[in-house]
């Protein structure tokens, strides 16, 4: 088994590969890429868009016919097309299945809840190891979940069984 500096071979016929270089510096790509985006095919982009807006407080920026941007307070966005009244998101497939957004603390938390048990008619709570996780649903039904603390502040030592059971 080759150790954390020691460069492994990566196939049984191929070079070893390079050892990881330590990181370097504490530029913003000292820890590499962070996540910017994000886009949610929705039945109807503009309830999807006043949801969005009131649960993680972020502004709209753009609205099209069939799409609309919201953007946070620190640049994050949130792309939302509109699909149609019909489409499917079935649980399993291959791509992105969940989102989890962390609270900004616990009033913002407290405040996430109540929009979600307001607006959504599935809402659950769980508990992890030093942390809280609540799940509703978006009017396209989607799965909405939202953390407190983030994992930046309680690590995440285990996976939660309702994401890979």
């Amino acid at each position: 088994m080759a150790h954390a500096h020691e460069a492994a071979p990566s196939g049984p016929h191929s070079a070893p590969l390079p050892a990881d270089p330590e990181p370097t510096g504490s530029g913003p790509d000292a820890h590499g890429p962070r996540l910017s985006s994000v886009v949610v095919f929705v039945h109807d982009h503009d309830a999807s868009a006043d949801f969005y807006r009131e649960l993680l407080k972020m502004e709209l920026t753009v609205r099209t016919a069939t799409a609309a941007l919201l953007v946070s307070q620190g640049g994050f966005q949130v792309y939302l097309r509109t699909v149609g009244p019909k489409a499917l998101h079935p649980a399993g497939h291959v791509g992105a299945q969940y989102v989890i957004w962390t609270a900004d603390g616990p009033d913002d938390f407290q405040r996430c809840e109540r929009v979600l048990r307001a607006r959504s008619d599935r809402v659950d709570t769980r508990h992890g190891d030093g942390f809280t996780l609540i799940e509703g649903r978006d009017p396209s039904g989607l799965p909405v979940l939202v953390a407190y603390p983030g994992p930046d502040e309680v690590a995440r030592l285990e996976i939660i069984s309702r994401y890979y059971v």
